[in-house]
């Protein structure tokens, strides 16, 4: 399946697709995301634009997709701040699979096309966060050269559950 799944760089066409994928994600894993599920569902499919970074001629800040025959089965996304002093850093963000996607390669991939894309943009260092006990996330990361720097305790709190961040980095 894997070599059968296109990355590309979304565009506002896509925007429908992204915001289908991403509602189902928030609700399928709520402790993934900061994002909240109900909260996200009311908001239109334009209102992503901004995330992809189409005003954006420095790079560094876009979403990517995975699709497999037409349909979009996972996104990563990549945000760069505009202040000078910290334009050299990149944090990834939003990265979502479908679970009859997972397994097959499709998240390495999508991890692989954004660190390619923040080396092109020229940025020099890479964050993220993942949920903590997500194993196969961290996993993922640490195979990709990310390493832990720290852990946000009570980072997350749906209902009366509290779920901790890790935070990791990647210099490119």
């Amino acid at each position: 399946m894997a070599d059968a799944v296109a990355i590309r760089r979304l565009d506002a066409a896509d925007l429908r697709a992204y915001k289908a994928l991403r509602d189902r994600m928030l609700e399928l894993y709520p402790e993934a995301f900061t994002s909240d599920a109900s909260a996200e569902r009311g908001r239109r499919a334009d209102d992503y634009l901004p995330r992809l970074g189409l005003d954006r001629p420095d790079g560094g800040h876009l979403v990517l997709g995975a699709w497999l025959g037409g349909e979009l089965v996972g996104a990563i996304g990549l945000e760069r701040d505009r202040r000078d002093k910290v334009r050299h850093i990149g944090h990834v963000i939003g990265m979502m699979v479908k679970p009859e996607a997972q397994g097959r390669g499709v998240g390495r991939r999508l991890l692989a096309a954004a660190v390619g894309e923040a080396r092109a943009a020229g940025l020099e260092l890479l964050t993220l966060s993942v949920t903590e006990g997500n194993t196969g996330a961290v996993h993922l990361y640490e195979r990709a050269g990310f390493e832990r720097f720290g852990v946000l305790r009570k980072a997350l709190r749906i209902g009366e559950r509290y779920h901790a961040k890790v935070h990791m980095v990647r210099e490119l």
